[in-house]
C-alpha cells in the first residue's frame, strides 16, 4: 500500500455504474398508456431529455430544485417524443421509469476489497442531489462512505471544488487520495487540478498515452 493513502474517490457513471439504453423501455411503458412510438423516435426522445439534463443538472441541488428540473426534463422529451395528445405527466413519469443504472460487474468486490484494506470509499460524481437513490438499488451506497455531487457543491468537474469537497469529507489530504473515473479530461485532469492522483478506468477500447490507467477496478488496490 502506498504510504498515506488513505481515501478513494469515486465517480459513478461510466465508472461504478451503466445506465442500461433507456429507448426500448421508454417505448414499452409510452406503448402501456397508450401511446405507440418507434424505438428510433423514442430514442430522439430521449436523447433530447439527456442533452438538457446534462447543461441543467447543476440546478438539482436540492428536492424542490430537482422536481422543477425534471419538469422540464420531461417537457424536452415530450417535445422530441411529438406524440399527439401525450400530456406532461405521463412524459414525466415514463422519463424517471425507464432509467435503470447497474453496477459494472468489477463494481461491488472491489468495493469490499477497497473497504476491508481500510479505505475511505467517496463517491464524487457530476450528477444532481439524487445520486445516492440511484446509488443505493445498485448496491453501491451500503459500501461507500459519502456521496458528492456537482449540483450539491455548485460545481461540476473537472472544477477541483468537486474534489476538494469529498476530500473534505473524507477528512484526506489531496496526498492522501486517488480518485479514479472513466474521462480523461473530467477525471484524471480535474483530480490533478486538485492535487489528486487520478486513475482512468477503461473496460475496452485502445488506452490513452501517458495516463494510469486499469481495466477493471479490481486492479485499484494493487495501486494503492
Amino acid at each position: 500500500m502506498t504510504a498515506g493513502v488513505k481515501a478513494v474517490l469515486l465517480d459513478a457513471l461510466g465508472t461504478l455504474v451503466e445506465l442500461q439504453p433507456p429507448a426500448p423501455r421508454l417505448r414499452r411503458l409510452l406503448g402501456q398508456a397508450g401511446f405507440h412510438v418507434s424505438e428510433e423516435r423514442a430514442a430522439a426522445g430521449f436523447a433530447a431529455e439527456i442533452a438538457y439534463y446534462l447543461d441543467h443538472h447543476l440546478e438539482g441541488s436540492d428536492r424542490e430544485r430537482l422536481e422543477r428540473l425534471r419538469d422540464r426534463c420531461a417537457e424536452e422529451m415530450r417535445r422530441a417524443l411529438e406524440l399527439p395528445g401525450l400530456d406532461h405527466a405521463t412524459a414525466r413519469r415514463a422519463m424517471l421509469e425507464a432509467l435503470e443504472f447497474r453496477p459494472y460487474p468489477d463494481v461491488l468486490p472491489a468495493l469490499s476489497e477497497l473497504r476491508e484494506r481500510g479505505m475511505t470509499l467517496v463517491v464524487a460524481s457530476n450528477w444532481d442531489c439524487s445520486l445516492p437513490e440511484w446509488l443505493g438499488p445498485a448496491g453501491i451506497t451500503e459500501l461507500v462512505d459519502a456521496v458528492v455531487t456537482s449540483a450539491e457543491v455548485g460545481a461540476a468537474k473537472p472544477d477541483p471544488r468537486v474534489f476538494e469537497r469529498a476530500l473534505a469529507i473524507a477528512d484526506a489530504a489531496p496526498s492522501e487520495a486517488l480518485h479514479v473515473g472513466d474521462k480523461v479530461d473530467n477525471d484524471v485532469e480535474g483530480a490533478a487540478a486538485a492535487g489528486v492522483r487520478a486513475v482512468l478506468v477503461q473496460r475496452d477500447g485502445e488506452l490513452p498515452a501517458g495516463v494510469e490507467t486499469v481495466r477493471s477496478l479490481r486492479e485499484l488496490a494493487a495501486l494503492l
